[in-house]
């Protein structure tokens, strides 16, 4: 069950009249100048949190059953080649995964090859792409297959509304295509499709000049219908033989893999979509003062942090009626080592630090929020000297609301939400909580002499 905060000890100045005065008794909050002091800061505890999470025991003998099930040998021939896109998202077990793809070709007597299929990420050039995907795991020793990377498209069609398809030209001159990807819901857009297959042919391998391309349409028509139109000609004219569609439980883990036919891409994602929304972690409450995630990346999801989790898929800086969750501020403590600089979605936070800043590549960050029609997500959010003094600032701007009783969230990154730490207004509500359950005693705020947080353990 989800629980909703009762009345968080706040009045909130939104939820004021323009003339309304507030008498002594009713105020919450004494009015901070110059700051908050750290006895201020609210009292903090661990939690885990129970998620439905179903998982595949054996990853490579489900993705062996599901191709077989196939019958790709009716479509290759022997000394056919096959361009298999691996993509930049952390996709649980993609070095197997890609590996039992490449092995289940070679039984057939293709001459499988995997391309680099991530738009304008590890900076829009080949070599970058192929240092992504290394970083991933996925190398032609732990796969078996050679990577034939290019940032060069061939324009292979024409939508109906006149945009040009772009297809990365080694999978164009190859014979077949086999699509891999996770399906899961976008950080931008709502629709049947959204992040999955379809937009593994769309942007992934539409590279750089494709993704500029799709980008911009939406400011003239929506997202899903490019998607309907533009994977419509892929699959006419660029020999796409099947997919594998990977599903993920809300512990980062594969929980399902699924051959489709190419036939059936229209009508199987929107299913598999509905499947992965109902397993993607979720923060637990539904009102947050101040979220504080510990780190950002291309890996962890396209914006960063995920949009759908932190409640800021349709606007960067404030919840919709739409978003499950409403984060008043957020918070951004670190980069993952993997998004090599690219801080795309530090735009969404209010609040860093210089640590953070240092660590951004501005070259590889504006290359990919440009190429996607997102300038607002490289924006640097407001930057302090350390932790302590970013979430003392913070404080101050989340209403009436006394520090020490502020409601704060603690993420790892917001594909790790099995543990999470909170602050004392949360603890009744996690007493009534079915799937949370306290992982240690509470605790001052966590912040070190010199003023730096203690990280959210990933389990």
């Amino acid at each position: 069950m989800e629980v909703r905060l009762p009345d968080l000890p706040a009045l909130r100045l939104a939820e004021l009249g323009p003339h309304v005065t507030i008498p002594p008794s009713a105020a919450r909050i004494d009015f901070v100048r110059g700051g908050v002091t750290m006895s201020e800061f609210p009292v903090m505890c661990d939690v885990t949190q129970r998620f439905q999470t179903p998982t595949l025991e054996d990853v490579p003998a489900a993705v062996r059953s599901q191709l077989c099930g196939l019958n790709l040998a009716s479509r290759i021939r022997p000394g056919d080649t096959v361009a298999i896109p691996a993509g930049s998202r952390g996709i649980a077990n993609i070095g197997a995964i890609l590996k039992e793809i490449v092995s289940h070709f070679r039984e057939l007597g293709a001459k499988p090859f995997l391309v680099p299929a991530m738009g304008s990420h590890g900076g829009g050039t080949a070599e970058g792409q192929v240092r992504m995907l290394k970083s991933l795991g996925v190398t032609p020793e732990s796969t078996g297959a050679e990577i034939r990377a290019t940032m060069e498209t061939v324009i292979v069609a024409e939508t109906a509304n006149g945009l040009p398809v772009h297809f990365d030209r080694f999978a164009a001159e190859a014979d077949h295509v086999f699509v891999v990807n996770r399906v899961k819901p976008h950080t931008r857009f709502v629709g049947p499709v959204e992040s999955g297959l379809h937009k593994m042919m769309l942007i992934g391998l539409g590279k750089h000049a494709g993704a500029l391309v799709y980008h911009a349409g939406i400011l003239s028509m929506s997202f899903p219908e490019i998607i309907a139109s533009v994977a419509e000609r892929v699959l006419d004219v660029c020999r796409v033989c099947g997919g594998l569609a990977i599903l993920e439980n809300a512990l980062d883990e594969t929980a399902m893999v699924e051959a489709v036919q190419p036939e059936h891409f229209a009508s199987r994602e929107p299913e598999l979509l509905k499947l992965a929304n109902q397993w993607l972690p979720r923060l637990p409450f539904e009102h947050v003062d101040l979220l504080i995630v510990d780190q950002i990346g291309k890996n962890i999801s396209g914006v960063g942090m995920d949009a759908n989790v932190v409640g800021r898929k349709f606007n960067d800086h404030a919840a919709t009626d739409q978003d499950s969750v409403l984060c008043r501020r957020i918070m951004v403590r670190g980069l993952t080592k993997e998004t090599g600089g690219n801080a795309t979605g530090i735009g969404m936070a209010e609040f860093t630090t210089r640590r953070v800043v240092d660590q951004i590549d501005s070259k590889i960050t504006r290359i990919n929020c440009l190429t996607g029609n997102h300038p607002e997500a490289a924006m640097i959010p407001i930057t302090f000297d350390n932790d302590r003094e970013a979430v003392a600032a913070a404080l101050t701007t989340i209403g009436l609301v006394k520090p020490a009783e502020a409601a704060i969230v603690q993420i790892s990154d917001t594909l790790h939400l099995s543990r999470i730490r909170v602050s004392e207004a949360y603890f009744d509500a996690v007493k009534q909580h079915e799937r949370l359950e306290f992982a240690g005693e509470p605790e001052p705020f966590p912040l070190d002499a010199e003023g730096w947080l203690r990280g959210v353990p990933l389990h």
